[in-house]
């Protein structure tokens, strides 16, 4: 019986002994994997800041996409949020990248590529007067001047602007957030049917070609005051399909910047956003970038594309309110 006893005694001291080693060495275990994690953070946190630099000094192009997807993830890299900024946004900036590069090959669809179609329209609109020729002849004596930086400024804010945003929604209005994000896409994906179907030539390249009177691409000459030469190479990079103009998602895109503010805060409060879309309409014509039908068919595909947009989600809203036991709240009625 002794025996046993002392046998079972020292069993349970090994037991106890087992058990207190490995209580001793999780701590341990968990340090290091601490330890590893706060070094592979601060890591990440090093390369974003790198990055960020870099991207300053080499004044890396922010307009383009993926330029954009990359600043922006190092950004959210250095507050902590890298993965909440992949697995949500990031598929936003993504599908703008694929847009982006579809956007290239919109002219290869269709070898016609059509030029006096928006002479006519915008003659017949203004009683035979260019609205091009007519801005440039007052506005433009071959010096750049304080309002062309402002039009560039805001024409070059094509892309930020609505990732901007985008990224406001998905931080403040989250019930809005996909609601944008499929406007953007039916509105981008709409307009790149229609470059394939109908490739239109802006007004400076009329002009180029002696079809309308001659007009200046101040846009260059912006660059030119600046001290960067080589528009035309800036040009290809940042608008890889010259032909790509009817409908301007340049007007399009902060038309629906707006549709979608008001929807946020409502038009008393945001009516005065209007000189954002009005100002780039004004800019893109005055630049010879864009004839005014151009502008007036993108920010009419703007209106359609976030109004489809929102019967498709306010019925989707109301089929899962009646799937949905009583008194669930929704979080996206309350919406706008």
């Amino acid at each position: 019986m002794g025996t046993m006893a002392g046998s079972g005694t020292d069993a349970d001291g090994r037991s106890e002994a087992r058990r207190s080693g490995r209580h001793r060495g999780t701590p341990s275990r968990l340090s290091e994997q601490l330890a590893v994690t706060a070094l592979l953070r601060a890591l990440a946190r090093l390369t974003a800041l790198t990055f960020l630099v870099v991207a300053v000094l080499a004044q890396f192009p922010f307009w383009h996409p993926e330029v954009l997807f990359f600043l922006l993830l190092a950004v959210f890299t250095l507050l902590g949020e890298a993965r909440s900024y992949l697995t949500h946004f990031g598929p936003f900036i993504g599908l703008v990248a694929v847009y982006d590069s579809f956007r290239a090959i919109a002219d290869d669809l269709s070898g016609n590529v059509h030029v006096h179609e928006m002479i006519n329209v915008d003659e017949w609109l203004f009683g035979g007067t260019l609205p091009t020729v007519w801005l440039q002849s007052h506005l433009w004596d071959g010096q750049v001047s304080w309002f062309d930086y402002y039009f560039y400024l805001l024409y070059i804010l094509h892309f930020p602007m609505p990732a901007a945003l985008a990224l406001y929604l998905w931080r403040r209005r989250p019930a809005l957030y996909r609601p944008f994000v499929a406007s953007l896409v039916v509105l981008s994906f709409s307009a790149f049917i229609t470059y394939a179907a109908f490739p239109a030539a802006p007004p400076w390249m009329a002009s180029e070609q002696g079809d309308i009177a001659p007009v200046a691409r101040i846009a260059g000459d912006v660059w030119a005051s600046l001290g960067v030469h080589g528009y035309g190479s800036i040009y290809d990079r940042i608008s890889p399909n010259p032909v790509a103009a009817i409908p301007s998602l340049h007007a399009a895109y902060p038309t629906l910047f707006l549709l979608f503010m008001g929807r946020c805060f409502g038009w008393r409060r945001v009516w005065w956003l209007a000189f954002y879309p009005i100002s780039v309409w004004v800019g893109i014509v005055y630049f010879a970038e864009h004839y005014v039908i151009d502008f007036i068919l993108g920010a009419l595909y703007a209106a359609a594309a976030y109004a489809v947009t929102m019967l498709v989600f306010a019925r989707l809203r109301r089929r899962r309110s009646r799937g949905s036991p009583a008194g669930a709240t929704q979080p996206e009625a309350a919406a706008g």
